[in-house]
């Protein structure tokens, strides 16, 4: 593990009278595979919107590098290097696999490698130019994969990349995941 990239200390969300998380902390390394697997309602997708800036902590800190980060826009944060998947895959379903990855690049501000590569290395190099909603839903986890890889990250943050995949599928994810560590030294935070 390389010096801590990402870490929250005492994180907790209130949403009105509900506390959904309470002194949570953590710390991702860079080039770290770090696994967060709970029961679903334990807050894990709320970790990670109060990480990627869509919703902020009630109390705690979130720091990224040596940025606080719990204060900033989701826009301000990404530039950072963090980058996230969703649950369900959110790609532009008219635009064909190659343009959801390069116009995630071109609102990074940050560099990438070229698109190309980024669908090769999660294996839709040969669906470039398919229609998003023409591919299965463990395609568009893939696809949502290379866009955030397109925003020239530190760490991704994956929500449930594996959910509703095949035996197979999720095989081949996991060591998609482990080449994008390998080779680029992404430090991933994944929850299941």
């Amino acid at each position: 593990m390389g010096p801590i990239l990402l870490e929250g200390t005492d994180v907790g969300k209130r949403f009105g009278g509900l506390r959904v998380l309470n002194g949570v902390s953590f710390g991702v390394g860079e080039g770290e595979i770090v696994a967060l697997i709970g029961p679903n309602g334990a807050g894990k997708t709320t970790l990670f919107n109060l990480i990627s800036g869509l919703v902020r902590p009630s109390e705690g800190t979130i720091r990224m590098a040596e940025h606080q980060i719990a204060a900033l826009p989701a826009h301000r944060i990404s530039r950072l290097g963090v980058a996230r998947t969703f649950q369900t895959p959110r790609p532009f379903l008219d635009l064909t696999v190659s343009e959801n990855v390069r116009i995630a690049a071109l609102f990074s501000g940050r560099p990438s490698a070229p698109p190309g590569a980024l669908l090769d290395l999660v294996e839709l190099g040969g669906q470039a130019g398919v229609p998003a909603r023409h591919l299965p839903a463990g395609r568009r986890k893939l696809l949502e994969l290379a866009m955030a890889l397109a925003l020239g990250p530190r760490v991704v943050l994956l929500d449930e990349i594996l959910a509703g995949l095949t035996g197979s599928e999720v095989s081949r994810v996991t060591e998609i995941l482990r080449r994008i560590r390998d080779t680029w030294g992404i430090a991933l935070f994944w929850i299941e």
